[in-house]
């Protein structure tokens, strides 16, 4: 060989090693940045909860500040012992945590309520203060009741909270899903304007709103919507101009939204963004296709769902999106591309956020969400995983995914609940210094008689990437799935004849009579079920009763039984 010839063999060879060292370093530098970061872990120890048990987390940030909230101390049958909260004021370098004081009897000081459940952040710019609202839970005489909608509130930016206030009382009713925002832009009409949504379950899940002006110290009484609409899960945004637009979970088994322009005084009659069909997810996991939204800063609204439409006989979720500009006229929903259709993954309970600074067709989206790479697993068997996308251009087109725990967990170590193995009903996703940090919990082994299920982020937050997989729209993968249709319609007084001891088929219940066993292919339902319900209003013999949509294997004919 010549010289020439061994000179050039060893520069291509020292450009190769320097290729496969930068190489290694970025995949060293991506690898610190997904390292799961521990937030959070259940310091209580009263016997009638679940410990080492933190589910169901909510964010908001602002700023250099992020806030983090999630249940502490998992109840089987509803709420937690308290909330905990993390705070970052330095873009999530480090991280400050604590529990709400006055909340429950296991609250330090203690409050009034047996337990706490479904927390959300929000930030009010005008007041400077920092929000978490809560469902205050009280023990009664067939179980826990949904009492009262709380909010802490914290002036030093999230290291210190005041005792709550009450924002909305039940007085012997039942409440569910609370979920606060606040108006945020100095020149809207209602700048300084914050609302809570929440539904009144003992009367068949009527949406509420309330307003308040003043910081969070009043609230105004309970609204519901011109049409009086009925539903959960309720996500409220506030765009720049003071208009509020509450994407929610239908009763009707639809993703819907209502507005208010009136800063609160008023709430108009909701809308539909989107029929809305999921596939049930193995394994006896809790969860139900609650939307997760955002908000560009230009206002547009993106919410996002579960949903099986794509996928060959409903055999798998994918999470697709809707988009709005007046939270009146909603785009075609869109398959998100995580997965190649039919790959049998099953996604489901996102978390999207939207970077704040960003907008339109430049927006920067973040999506996290649970996940299993096999749809069909069983409890024993299910490999519960939390994944992560990306997107530059609005949600047109996505990164490939991102895997943020280091291991599957299985479902046996998550908290246990009558709806099923719990890491929450909804996940969380905020931007801070344009990165993004999904908060979600992960669970690893039981320690002895204690779980070890706590939140948790990402170190450094995750950097936004584009990519090239395109959305795709319905009609794009042939035929929409169609499920089988029911075996039977249930009417109110049916459910009197399945004595405990029966079994029906699971497509034939609605979701409240989907008790311990929700995912399993049969459940038994429970005469208990029917003594609560048996007065809700529902149709009658002789009535024709309500049509299950042509892909509405959720299709509602009896209100839910709330689980909070």
């Amino acid at each position: 060989m010549s010289s020439l010839s061994r000179s050039r063999w060893l520069i291509s060879a020292l450009l190769v090693l320097a290729l496969v060292f930068c190489l290694a370093l970025t995949s060293i530098a991506s690898a610190a940045g997904t390292t799961p970061l521990q937030l959070s872990s259940d310091p209580y120890t009263n016997t009638s909860s679940q410990h080492q048990a933190e589910v169901e987390p909510d964010s908001f940030s602002n700023g250099s500040t992020i806030v983090a909230a999630t249940q502490v101390g998992r109840f089987t049958d509803g709420g937690s012992s308290n909330i905990g909260w993390s705070t970052s004021t330095d873009n999530g370098a480090t991280w400050h945590n604590g529990f709400l004081p006055g909340t429950t009897v296991f609250a330090t000081p203690a409050g009034q309520y047996d337990r706490v459940s479904d927390p959300s952040v929000a930030y009010d710019a005008a007041h400077k203060l920092w929000m978490i609202s809560s469902l205050a839970i009280t023990n009664g005489l067939t179980g826990p009741n949904g009492a009262a909608v709380i909010v802490n509130a914290s002036s030093d930016g999230g290291l210190t909270w005041n005792a709550p206030v009450v924002a909305a009382n039940a007085n012997g009713g039942f409440f569910d899903k609370d979920w606060i925002v606040c108006d945020s832009t100095p020149s809207s009409a209602f700048y300084g304007h914050c609302y809570i949504e929440w539904d009144i379950t003992s009367s068949g899940n009527t949406v509420q709103m309330s307003a308040s002006s003043d910081g969070g110290a009043t609230w105004s009484a309970g609204q519901a919507t011109a049409d009086s609409v009925s539903g959960l899960g309720g996500q409220p945004l506030v765009q720049p101009n003071g208009t509020v637009i509450v994407p929610f979970f239908s009763s009707n088994a639809t993703i819907a939204s209502f507005t208010s322009t009136d800063g609160g005084a008023s709430w108009n009659s909701s809308v539909t963004i989107s029929s809305q069909t999921d596939h049930q997810v193995a394994g006896s996991i809790r969860t139900e296709p609650l939307p997760s939204a955002e908000m560009d800063s230009s206002g547009k609204a993106y919410v996002v769902w579960q949903d099986c439409r794509f996928e060959s006989g409903c055999s798998a979720n994918d999470i697709v999106m809707s988009a709005s500009t007046d939270g009146t006229t909603w785009s075609q929903a869109q398959r998100i591309p995580i997965d190649a259709v039919g790959s049998n993954v099953d996604h489901f309970i996102p978390g999207i956020a939207v970077d704040p600074s960003t907008s339109g067709n430049t927006a920067h989206l973040a999506l996290a969400f649970y996940f299993y790479p096999n749809a069909n697993c069983a409890t024993a068997d299910c490999q519960l995983e939390v994944g992560f996308v990306s997107s530059t251009d609005g949600g047109a087109t996505w990164s490939t995914e991102t895997t943020l725990t280091s291991a599957p967990m299985n479902l046996t170590w998550l908290a246990n609940t009558t709806s099923g193995y719990m890491v929450g009903d909804y996940i969380s996703t905020s931007f801070s210094n344009g990165k993004a940090f999904p908060l979600f919990v992960v669970a690893s082994a039981p320690i002895g008689s204690s779980l070890n299920e706590a939140l948790f982020t990402t170190q450094q937050g995750l950097a936004i990437a584009g990519g090239t997989l395109a959305v795709s729209s319905e009609g794009e993968h042939g035929s929409l799935t169609t499920p089988a249709p029911t075996s039977a319609w249930l009417w109110k007084d049916d459910c009197e004849r399945f004595p405990p001891t029966d079994t029906v088929g699971l497509r034939s219940l609605p979701d409240w009579l989907r008790r311990g066993t929700p995912r399993a292919r049969h459940v038994r339902a429970s005469s208990a079920d029917c003594f609560l319900h048996s007065a809700l209003p529902g149709p009658t013999r002789g009535q024709p009763p309500a049509r299950l949509s042509s892909r509405g294997a959720r299709q509602r004919l009896i209100p839910r039984q709330a689980h909070p």
